[in-house]
């Protein structure tokens, strides 16, 4: 579990999400999801299809609301909140990461950095370009601010996308798959990128079906029928610079 002397960044109690499909027929998606996260973690959120993962990843990521329960983002009671409200927390305390990367095709990577800001209506951060710049610098990306997403490989146009999910500077990043849509070698590079913002303090959550990706995060939570079935540390936590190593060992084993 996480350290239960600071605050949490989430915390959900008793969480609740039903569905209903036809007049008389519910689908429990949630039941009763106890879950707290503190600044700083670094957590894989690991569950079968129809597990309850993407319905608590949407509530956490304030894009549905519970049917029952509370949740608290950062301090704040998201139960609460308008639309209106709900777009602004999401704006300003979470960074979403997808596995498509979802950036605008013909609009260059400091563009597309940028957009956050331009919707940002709750603070004023600074000049958009300056930290879109800053946010791609960080990424590793500092030489390909005016590359449209056409231009570049999976791997750098995730890296855009965590660079847009960073700009403004949010309390968490949401990661829903984000090596989905990537090949081994990668994969990696990308995990090491998070695991290099988490070791700078970012709270990191991601969700994946894959037990190598979330074996590169300090505590995995695995979700079965709307629960929560497991939750601890990993205990052999893999180091992206040894798993490359041994993937360039596979390789030329193989060759």
């Amino acid at each position: 579990m996480g350290d239960t002397s600071s605050t949490p960044v989430i915390e959900t109690r008793k969480l609740e999400k039903v569905y209903s499909s036809g007049e008389e027929v519910q689908v429990h998606a949630l039941r009763g999801v106890d879950l707290r996260i503190v600044a700083g973690e670094f957590v894989a959120i690991m569950g079968a299809s129809g597990s309850g993962k993407s319905t608590l990843m949407n509530i956490l990521g304030c894009l549905d609301l519970p049917t029952g329960g509370e949740y608290l983002l950062d301090g704040v009671h998201v139960n609460k909140l308008s639309k209106n409200q709900l777009a602004d927390i999401r704006n300003e305390k979470i960074g979403f990461v997808f596995q498509g990367f979802n950036l605008l095709s013909r609009t260059s990577a400091i563009e597309n950095v940028e957009l956050p800001l331009l919707y940002n209506r709750t603070r004023n951060l600074g000049d958009p370009t300056t930290l879109a710049r800053e946010a791609l610098e960080r990424v590793g990306l500092g030489k390909r601010l005016d590359h449209q997403p056409s231009q570049l490989s999976g791997g750098q146009q995730q890296r855009v996308a965590i660079a847009r999910a960073l700009v403004n500077q949010p309390a968490l990043i949401l990661a829903d798959e984000p090596t989905g849509n990537l090949d081994s070698r990668t994969s990696i590079e990308v995990m090491g990128l998070f695991r290099e913002l988490n070791d700078q303090g970012i709270t990191v959550v991601l969700v994946t079906h894959e037990p190598d990706i979330a074996g590169f995060t300090k505590r995995i939570i695995e979700v079965r029928d709307g629960m929560i079935r497991r939750d601890g540390p990993v205990n052999s936590r893999r180091d992206p610079a040894q798993a490359l190593l041994e993937l360039e060992e596979n390789i030329e084993d193989i060759a």
